[in-house]
């Protein structure tokens, strides 16, 4: 396991951001080529938290939206692709479940390729899950 420290980065500069989410796969999915948009989605999360290294290197980024009281969305679990593996995402997950307390719930939308990952960590499936997807 990769020693790594975690802590809350409300003030995540928004290149480091949209590194992360290339640097993880996660880029793809995401409007990285839309900096204001991206600015948005920092600025509208209630929580980020980073997995750095001893030496500052950035591994890995968690984003939120929650009420603090009852339930929070994990918008990205994002681990650079060179951290995968290695305990990382393991111990960023915990490091936001931690901060969000006892009485909140963690729900997030995986993505198929890290459907396992959340099943080894011991998350439940949860069924009966509805959405509108975006338009743009």
């Amino acid at each position: 396991m990769t020693a790594v420290v975690c802590a809350r980065e409300p003030d995540l500069p928004l290149e480091a951001f949209r590194r992360i989410l290339l640097e993880s796969g996660l880029g793809a999915t995401r409007p990285i080529d839309d900096g204001p948009r991206l600015r948005q989605m920092l600025a509208g999360a209630s929580l980020v938290v980073s997995a750095r290294a001893r030496d500052g290197n950035l591994l890995g980024v968690a984003r939120c939206l929650s009420d603090g009281a009852w339930v929070a969305y994990l918008a990205e679990l994002a681990i650079s692709r060179s951290a995968q593996g290695k305990g990382v995402g393991r111990q960023l997950l915990q490091a936001v479940h931690a901060e969000l307390g006892p009485c909140v719930t963690l729900v997030l939308a995986s993505m198929p390729d890290a459907v396992a990952f959340y099943e080894k960590v011991g998350m439940p499936r949860m069924a009966d899950v509805f959405f509108y997807s975006r338009q743009q």
